[in-house]
């Protein structure tokens, strides 16, 4: 059986099709595109302003993640280029980190010193071969030979990162223009990435693997065929992607090209070198909901149960420590209670110490409940675009109940409370109830949590987690932003 997606070994494959118009590609027959899109999304890219919408500066920005200024590839010939001080992302795995990584392409410049090139300089491993002359039938023949090389790769060795790249689609296109020709050779072009998630999907280890599959194009070209200009069909590219945190139908915020290499680390679980200054980011998947954990969260509650654990605490004999936090912090009522049952010499039942809890913390949040900045703008913004949120605490219904009167139940489509799911954090259930009620796949939704307990059940039930944390520093983590409070959430949004 295959483990957990944070469990499984991290694989990219990006694909790079060039020069596929974007309403063109809406006419033609993709399927293995299309599953692409399904499984994630597909996206229009707008090239930015001062970039020459031309291969060579597109594919540059597309693989090391800085624009024009800094690459300095300012045309299809690469002269004075500073790749050397901002790499692709295969040389920057390869030779800073060690990983494996696999390039197949056939425009020279993209791999030999042709018209100053290298664009990918050091690959640890390489298939290329030169077209016999600049016809759509010759660069057909060598894109064939890229996908037959690339399959026989992904399929018998292990690659963590790879960049498979096609290019008859653009050579058609300047050659013939935009008419039935181009179509069918994008055509061809999907049956080939079609070829090469086969051959993905059949690796040996592939149950043990996450793999997140990047298909983009550079740029467009003109009816006549051919691009430099600043017209929408050519300022106009696309990308498409799936893979672990991308849910099915995802909307994405506007992307860039210099997005695709920050993703490819991201995915890689490679935290991106603040010294690269990379222009792009991870690409950011708009939640289709957002799950708030309560106390210590959205309302000033954590402080209160603390305060209300150490008074019971102390007339059971028992001063609270830091060494008490995993137990009190995030923990529901009877998790708390068995703690100081455990840690205590107090001859008291069990029965008593969990009323005790449970009655003096509901007196405390009924009068000093107070919400933490950003949290009645985030919910209000929420509510203005159309997000559902819900609310998911470890604490007792009427404890809930009593915080939604200075919250607003209105804020939120449903609301998860201890007890009403067969296990409480640090389980998933809790978050896999609020987002089966709501209708939305947990790989959809954005858990808000404050501490390690809330966050581990926001993650075993696969959701994403923006961690606000309150009495215990988190990490950041594959899939875990750490943000300074809510109001860096309110931005996003």
């Amino acid at each position: 059986m295959a483990s957990g997606v944070r469990d499984r070994a991290r694989r990219v494959l990006v694909v790079g099709i060039d020069g596929v118009r974007l309403d063109t590609l809406r006419t033609v027959d993709t399927p293995h595109l299309d599953s692409v899109a399904a499984a994630g999304f597909l996206a229009p890219v707008q090239i930015r302003p001062g970039t020459p919408t031309m291969s060579g500066p597109c594919w540059a920005t597309i693989v090391t993640g800085v624009g024009v200024e800094k690459h300095a590839v300012w045309s299809n010939n690469f002269s004075g280029n500073r790749l050397a001080v901002f790499p692709d992302f295969t040389t920057r795995l390869s030779r800073g980190d060690g990983r494996r990584t696999y390039v197949a392409a056939a425009w020279q410049p993209l791999v030999t010193v042709a018209d100053g090139g290298p664009l990918f300089r050091e690959p640890s491993r390489l298939s290329h071969v030169a077209p016999a002359a600049e016809t759509c039938e010759d660069w057909e023949a060598v894109d064939e030979q890229m996908t037959v090389d690339a399959v026989r790769v992904l399929s018998e060795e292990d690659p963590e990162a790879s960049f498979v790249y096609l290019g008859a689609t653009d050579e058609t296109a300047h050659i013939l223009g935009c008419v039935p020709e181009y179509e069918r050779s994008i055509a061809r072009a999907d049956e080939r990435l079609g070829r090469l998630l086969a051959a993905v999907r059949g690796r040996a280890a592939y149950a043990d693997e996450a793999w997140t599959v990047i298909v983009v194009t550079d740029h467009g070209h003109r009816d006549e065929g051919g691009h430099g200009g600043v017209s929408d069909q050519e300022r106009t590219a696309w990308i498409a992607c799936s893979g672990p945190g991308i849910p099915a139908g995802a909307t994405v915020r506007t992307l860039h090209h210099e997005d695709v290499a920050a993703q490819v680390f991201a995915a890689l679980d490679r935290p991106a070198d603040s010294h690269w200054t990379l222009d792009g980011r991870p690409f950011e998947v708009v939640p289709q909901a957002v799950l708030f954990d309560m106390d210590g969260t959205l309302v000033d509650t954590e402080s209160l149960w603390w305060k209300t654990a150490e008074e019971v605490a102390k007339g059971l004999g028992h001063t609270l420590s830091d060494a008490d936090v995993p137990e009190v912090v995030g923990r529901a009522v009877e998790d708390t209670a068995a703690h100081l049952f455990r840690v205590s010499d107090a001859a008291r039942p069990l029965a008593e110490i969990t009323a005790d809890l449970d009655v003096r913390f509901l007196a405390a949040v009924e009068a000093d409940t107070v919400l933490l900045p950003g949290a009645r703008q985030l919910l209000d913004r929420l509510a203005d675009l159309g997000i559902p949120a819900a609310l998911v605490s470890a604490s007792p219904r009427p404890v809930v109940d009593a915080v939604l009167k200075v919250l607003g139940a209105e804020s939120f489509r449903t609301t998860v409370a201890a007890g009403e799911t067969p296990a409480t954090k640090p389980a998933p259930d809790p978050y896999l109830a609020a987002a089966r009620t709501l209708g939305v796949d947990p790989a959809g939704c954005l858990v808000v949590e404050d501490s390690p307990t809330g966050i581990a059940a926001g993650e075993a039930a696969g959701c994403r987690i923006a961690a606000v944390p309150s009495f215990v520093p988190v990490q950041a983590a594959p899939g875990r932003r750490v943000l300074t409070g809510l109001g860096e959430l309110l931005r996003d949004f």
